[in-house]
């Protein structure tokens, strides 16, 4: 029988084994190419895997010759706008790894493809496929707390990982915020308005770039999102989820990125003339999920698929999570609040913010 989804797999790295252990789950996956600039690379990961499909320095070339359908682009950053444009110009729809691009130009123009042409083309953000942060999302959407006033995410860790992150212009928020700005527009459901910025080098640092920062966003439900973060934070770690508290107008929300969340209201009865009030505890309720992370996020791609749906990170929507990073990277660089509509629209940024 014909497998439904006949898949060329573009980028044969560490990240790849991923995917790859994923596709190989599914009877309605073929996976018909391996693609690597290096092809000895597409050779290794075939044989590790045992697949028996062609392997590829082009991905059109790849394409062309194995009638594949669907893209997985685990390429580097760099890589994807090619990727994306080529796969979906050639009818595939693609799922691929975070950033969407690395301009804004870039987003623009791969949501602009995919909407002319009519495929799909999704991100992986797997941090929103944990039972935890939709435990958490669940107390906001269920007005446990009323309506929300303050988001608040601390990010505080110190990853040696040596190579090219260390040498990167602006490392924390490049490679990692857009993690902790995807959860808070999926928690609170808004998208950003405006963002302020500061970057820096803190002491002790072992990073070239600025390897902290403080970012106010104005979200689009009249909320304020403020992120902290640092990678060169020594003792008292964060969990990599992040640290959350989120405040509205009847209580405050808590999740410390390890626990289940719960959330703290004001409670009943005539408390009337009390300085301080007393409150109530709210556990936040488990949620079951067949599936996490990578494969969770994969789940979602392929079901909306079948669904004839946009994914949760359809490009049009992760648009936004993008332009909460390059919009924080132009507020630090002019240092000044910077109106995200406008920075979305704009046709004149080419500026490419890899190292």
């Amino acid at each position: 029988m014909t497998a439904q989804y006949r898949v060329a797999i573009a980028g044969c790295g560490g990240m790849a084994n991923e995917w790859i252990e994923y596709a190989l789950k599914r009877q309605d996956i073929e996976i018909v190419a391996l693609v690597d600039i290096r092809l000895e690379s597409a050779e290794v990961m075939a044989e590790k895997h045992g697949i028996s499909c062609l392997k590829f320095t082009d991905l059109k070339q790849a394409i062309q010759e194995t009638a594949a359908n669907l893209v997985f682009d685990v390429t580097i950053p760099a890589s994807h706008f090619t990727i994306a444009t080529t796969a979906l110009e050639l009818d595939c729809d693609v799922f691929g790894e975070k950033p969407l691009a690395e301009t804004m130009e870039q987003c623009n123009q791969i949501v602009a493809l995919a909407e002319r042409t009519g495929n799909t083309h999704a991100v992986m953000q797997n941090r929103r496929y944990e039972p935890r942060i939709r435990s958490l999302r669940n107390l906001i959407t269920s007005d446990t707390i009323g309506r929300t006033g303050y988001i608040g995410a601390n990010f505080f860790l110190a990853p040696h990982f040596g190579g090219f992150r260390e040498v990167m212009n602006s490392p924390l928020l490049l490679d990692m915020a857009i993690h902790t700005f995807d959860q808070a527009r999926f928690i609170s459901g808004a998208n950003p308005v405006t963002v302020y910025c500061q970057e820096f080098n803190p002491p002790g640092s072992w990073y070239e770039g600025n390897a902290a920062a403080i970012c106010i966003f104005e979200m689009s439900d009249g909320s304020v999102f403020c992120y902290q973060g640092s990678w060169c934070a020594e003792g008292a770690p964060t969990s990599w989820e992040a640290s959350w508290r989120i405040t509205g107008e009847k209580g405050t929300a808590i999740w410390d990125g390890l626990g289940i969340p719960y959330a703290e209201v004001v409670a009943a009865g005539d408390q009337s003339g009390k300085f301080v009030r007393d409150y109530e505890r709210i556990e936040g309720q488990t949620v079951e999920m067949n599936s996490t992370f990578h494969h969770g996020c994969l789940d979602e791609m392929f079901l909306s698929l079948a669904e004839q749906r946009p994914a949760e990170t359809d490009c049009r929507d992760n648009r936004y999570s993008m332009a909460m990073v390059l919009g924080a990277l132009e507020s630090a660089k002019q240092g000044r609040k910077i109106e995200l509509a406008d920075f979305m629209s704009s046709h004149l940024r080419e500026k490419s913010y890899r190292d």
